[in-house]
């Protein structure tokens, strides 16, 4: 009978022991569930449509200086897509996440990281997050905060555009209240910014867009943003230009997104010893400078790329250069470019009018 007893009580002693490591078992499951997320991934370099993949991917256990985000929106630009083709000028190993810009919420944080805290709101700091995902992990340097007060859009695409605008219109040449300043793409996610900077910093811009259907629309939108004058391709070319300087000074700065004859054009019309910034070159033909140019009007050929610049400059004026622009957001000066919200999980719906040309609204996938 104690021999019975003594069973039973042992019976019973595993049967709890198996119920209580039970809940041990499951959250160890779920530990490892969250060590995972859905992300859009590519293996091979081709058309974006053709070689991106929703997947799950492993995530890496914070270590004391990361910090774990949620992904909350993500844009698609032009270089992302460069890079999935291949084309761009740094490529990461493959397979690969998509996307380099983005905004993302904190959800945890290393005991050694003290600049940023659950709940707060960041962008990354350079390329190569891959922020096409719901989650991510990093050190805590490869993230800007940003005030979780700006829009959305506002906040997904700040890293990358807005950069290159201020950058391009304070570094080049000594601008002033009055000046003018010339741009192509000016519909471009670039070109927007660069009419609402430039109309902060009290200059005039000219902005030329391709020949399209709706070229009234598209300007329309331009002039809403800021834009003082905006021109076709075409009419750049045209002797009527000459009109237009009689009510603003000829420009000393030029940008170039596009490259090809529209930048021939556009040398005619600057003021001797202005400067031509090309930070894109989207028709894929080269810049071609003729000689008078450079010798009876002394005009100074220049790049720029806004990575090279970050790899420069460091943290510290990078955080400068975003708290300035945030600055402006909440100023109500700087508002994103004209977009189109995606739910990540129609992702290719996104791709397709991001590769489409005459599209000038920039697709945002929303997480």
């Amino acid at each position: 009978m104690a021999l019975r007893r003594l069973s039973v009580g042992v019976l019973t002693l595993r049967r709890l022991q198996s119920e209580c490591f039970q809940p041990a078992r499951t959250l160890a499951a779920s530990a490892a569930a969250r060590r995972q997320c859905e992300a859009l991934v590519y293996h091979r370099h081709g058309d974006p449509v053709d070689v991106i993949q929703l997947e799950r991917i492993n995530l890496s256990q914070p270590g004391d200086n990361d910090v774990r985000i949620k992904m909350l929106a993500a844009p698609i630009n032009p270089s992302d897509i460069n890079m999935m083709q291949g084309t761009y000028a740094i490529l990461p190993d493959l397979p690969a996440v998509g996307g380099n810009e983005g905004v993302g919420q904190v959800l945890e944080t290393g005991s050694k990281v003290t600049n940023l805290k659950p709940g707060d709101w960041v962008i990354p700091s350079d390329t190569g997050l891959g922020t096409w995902r719901m989650e991510a992990v990093g050190n805590m340097n490869d993230f800007i905060k940003v005030p979780n007060t700006i829009p959305l859009p506002c906040a997904a695409t700040l890293s990358v555009n807005p950069c290159t605008a201020y950058r391009m219109l304070c570094d080049f040449e000594s601008l002033k209240p009055g000046d003018t300043v010339i741009q192509n793409a000016a519909n471009s996610g670039v070109g927007q910014a660069v009419i609402q900077i430039a109309k902060a910093m009290g200059l005039k811009t000219i902005n030329v867009i391709r020949d399209r259907p709706n070229v009234q629309q598209l300007s329309d939108i331009l002039k809403a943003k800021g834009a003082d004058y905006v021109i076709t391709e075409g009419a750049l070319r045209k002797p009527e230009m000459k009109e237009l300087f009689k009510n603003i000074p000829r420009p000393r700065l030029a940008l170039n997104g596009v490259s090809g004859k529209t930048v021939t054009d556009m040398l005619r019309h600057l003021e001797k010893g202005a400067t031509v910034v090309t930070y894109g070159g989207m028709a894929k033909q080269p810049v071609t400078i003729p000689v008078s140019t450079l010798i009876f009007k002394d005009v100074k050929i220049r790049g720029f790329w806004v990575t090279q610049w970050k790899k420069d400059h460091g943290h510290g004026l990078l955080q400068e250069m975003i708290s300035h622009l945030c600055d402006f957001i909440q100023a109500g000066k700087l508002k994103e470019p004209v977009c189109t919200e995606v739910q990540f999980q129609d992702y290719q719906v996104a791709l397709e009018a991001a590769t489409t040309p005459f599209i000038s609204s920039k697709q945002i996938l929303i997480m």
